[in-house]
Order: structure tokens, then sequence, then C-alpha cells
């Protein structure tokens, strides 16, 4: 049962994003708190909070972000995340083992179509054990070293290679026992359809890939 002081929630920052001023209040009982930018984005004066520049690239911010502090657990969430107080109880009382943690997702806007993709979730990742990184990811430094971190050669879905990688190493991918709420905003901005159909194609690709490379 890691103690919330001994985790460091690692929130990659896109350019030009602002979701993670309303996040950062709701990480103040995490040990740290580590935004990964790209570099040349000013964040501004920020207290308690850790700030790292690295080049373009989610997985290389998010592994630029892990490295930034040497705390044994980490959560990784996406800048619009809004985890609660379920979710710091569910991590209190998660076991201390090697195994790569999820939550149920939650879209707190968005259209009503946004249901379906909570179920499609579910599905995904109860069922399939595939959850994606806006379910957040929770881990010990162990389990993230022994993974290698997130393959920075991979341009989109860094997330779910990681999944890969976790079940052929046989490290466990559980869900958590509480939900995390997001933003439907990608899908708001790009169409539902088009956003919905990307994902369901870009997960087919990559798990028929890591099928043939197994």
């Amino acid at each position: 049962m890691p103690d919330l002081g001994a985790i460091a929630v690692v929130v990659p920052v896109g350019r030009g994003e602002q979701a993670w001023r309303e996040l950062l209040p709701h990480l103040n009982p995490f040990g740290a708190r580590v935004l990964s930018h790209t570099t040349g984005e000013d964040l501004g004066e920020l207290e308690h909070c850790l700030t790292v520049a690295t080049p373009a690239g989610r997985a290389r911010q998010l592994n630029a972000g892990a490295d930034a502090t040497s705390l044994p657990w980490l959560l990784f969430l996406h800048a619009d995340s809004r985890p609660d107080a379920r979710l710091t109880a569910a991590l209190v009382s998660a076991p201390e083992r090697d195994y790569i943690g999820y939550c149920t997702l939650r879209y707190y806007d968005g259209p009503a179509w946004m249901r379906l993709n909570e179920l499609g979730a579910w599905i995904r990742s109860r069922l399939f054990g595939l959850p994606f990184g806006d379910q957040g990811m929770f881990m010990s430094r162990t389990v993230f070293e022994r993974l290698g971190g997130f393959d920075e050669q991979v341009a989109v879905g860094e997330d779910h290679a990681l999944v890969w990688k976790a079940r052929h190493a046989g490290i466990p991918v559980l869900p958590l026992g509480a939900s995390l709420a997001t933003s439907a905003r990608r899908y708001r901005d790009k169409g539902w359809w088009n956003t919905t159909y990307a994902h369901l194609a870009l997960t087919w690709s990559q798990a028929s890939a890591w099928k043939r490379h197994r």
C-alpha cells in the first residue's frame, strides 16, 4: 500500500496546452508533480511543481518526467484528467507488487455519444487487457525501468505499446477500482466518428504488429 507521498505524478504538456492548470490543484496530495513540456514553452512560475523541457514527443516527455524524480511509484496522467478522492483512496490501498494499474474511463464533457466510448474503453480494458493513457497508468519505478519506459520510436500510441510490452513480460495489467474523469475535447474538435474510428484503427494495427512481433 504505497503512501501518496511516494507517488510522482507525471503529466506531459503539449505545445500551447493549458488544461494542466486546472489539473494541478487535484495533485496536491502526491509526493511530486512533474510537468514535462516541449522545449521553448514557458509554463510560468509554479510552486511545488517540477518542470522538465524536452524535444516534442509524448513518449520522450513521459520518460523525462519519470526521470525527474526518484520516487518509487509513478502515476502518468493526461493534462485534462481530473482525479478525485476515490482514486487517491484506491492508490493508497493498491498492492505493492509488479503490475500496471489503470482506471475506469469517464468523460466530464462532450456529446451523449461519449457513453459508448466509455463502454468501449471498459470492454477493451477488462476483456482484452488494453487500457490507454487517458485511463491513467500507475506502476512502480521498478516496473517502469524493467519495461524500458515508453518507446520513443513510437510516434502515436506509446501507452498502448507499453501495455503490450508489459503483457509480453508477464506483468499484469489490472484495474485500480476507481474511475478517472477526462475531457472529450478531441472528439469535439475532430468529430466523434473520425476520432473514434482513428482510435479503433490504431488499436487494431498496433495489436496486429505486436502479435506478429511475438
